[in-house]
């Protein structure tokens, strides 16, 4: 089964819980364990035969192609799609609809993860839905998107950052989806559309497949929205954790 050689990064958040670093550098550029989070990313989608990447920026933009340039140091092709005003995590992917010619990985620039995207796609096409969502067990999912799943893993709900008393389930999403280019049709062309908030329930009140795959116990997701979190990340990257470049 051919794998998805193409993926948008999301890199055009301001990061504003990580001020002061965001003031001076994206989100997605705040070191870690020596060098940019969204290098991390880059390399994992190299790891998985996807050589053709499109990241969309907005907040201090120059600093990613500072860096990365066209991705040949990491054997891939990098595009830009620079945004005046960030135009939501849809529609930042709508914009850069033309990249695309079949189903393509998204994920999001400011998360460090080791999901596993070949189990991702082979479970994405034996569902046969139009988008798959990596999940990840989170104890407290209320500044994520909760999941809900039938016995068949598709997602009949989804509920951006709960509250408390709207939790029902702790399977959040991982900031990772494959997407069949027909979704790309399901984004609004105007506003600043969100996957979470937007896209996803829209598609589930039209109907669509929309399926969630559970990461296992050795695919981690570590979130990096504050300070704290990016100390204690990194102070397990020190340790010894992260391996296999993942």
């Amino acid at each position: 089964m051919e794998r998805p050689h193409k993926a948008m990064i999301l890199a055009a958040g301001l990061g504003t819980r990580l001020r002061p670093l965001t003031e001076r550098v994206p989100k997605c550029m705040v070191r870690l364990g020596g060098k940019p989070l969204l290098e991390y990313t880059v390399e994992r989608l190299r790891r998985f035969s996807v050589t053709d990447l499109i990241i969309n920026l907005c907040h201090l933009p120059e600093a990613v192609p500072n860096y990365f340039g066209d991705g040949s140091k990491w054997g891939v092709r990098i595009t830009y799609s620079v945004e005046p005003t960030a135009l939501g995590t849809a529609g930042g992917v709508k914009k850069a609809a033309w990249f695309f010619d079949g189903p393509f990985y998204v994920c999001y620039g400011d998360n460090l993860s080791a999901c596993d995207l070949d189990r991702l796609y082979i479970f994405h096409r034996a569902k046969g839905g139009l988008a798959s969502i990596a999940l990840h067990w989170r104890d407290d999912p209320t500044q994520s998107g909760i999941v809900g799943l039938d016995a068949d893993d598709r997602v009949v709900r989804f509920l951006e950052k709960p509250r408390p008393e709207q939790v029902f389930s702790r399977w959040v999403s991982a900031g990772i989806f494959v997407l069949e280019w027909p979704v790309l049709d399901l984004i609004p062309s105007e506003g600043c559309p969100d996957f979470g908030r937007d896209v996803f329930p829209a598609m589930l009140t039209a109907g669509h497949a929309l399926y969630g795959y559970r990461m296992s116990a050795n695919e981690g997701l570590w979130w990096i929205d504050t300070p704290d979190d990016l100390r204690r990340v990194e102070q397990w990257i020190n340790g010894g954790g992260l391996c296999e470049g993942a």
